[in-house]
């Protein structure tokens, strides 16, 4: 998969061509850059591995991680299982999200998008950012 330039020019200088890839918590695919994955592991070594809550958190959040460079052509080889099991085949969608970008099937985003009506949505973002925005 060809990376879009237009979220590499927001990349870290760091984290230019070195990514961890892993099923997202929606039929999408998460995709780290390397800087900010090393957060996120900081933040999961924290975790108590002996709650079986944690644990079992740690395990399938973790067990499909893979590392990814990109090539001189900045293309991305995603694993085949990963693919498949986000249903991506020949085209897929990039989502920034701020430290990491969402790969989603368009099939599999559209079908998000028809689950979610707008009353849903702006109930839902009036709750995470109802009291304002502040940086």
């Amino acid at each position: 998969m060809s990376f879009p330039a237009r979220l590499r020019k927001y990349l870290p200088p760091q984290s230019q061509d070195s990514f961890t890839i892993l099923k997202g918590l929606n039929p999408c695919l998460l995709l780290y850059p390397a800087e900010s994955w090393i957060v996120v592991e900081q933040r999961l070594s924290g975790m108590n591995e002996f709650q079986r809550e944690k644990r079992t958190v740690l395990r399938n959040f973790l067990r499909s991680a893979e590392d990814l460079t990109l090539d001189k052509n900045n293309r991305l080889a995603i694993p085949p299982k990963l693919m498949e099991w986000a249903n991506i085949t020949n085209k897929v969608i990039f989502i920034g999200m701020g430290k990491s970008i969402e790969l989603w099937s368009p099939e599999q985003l559209e079908k998000a998008d028809q689950e979610l009506s707008p009353d849903a949505y702006q109930e839902m973002f009036e709750n995470v950012m109802g009291d304002g925005f502040t940086q």
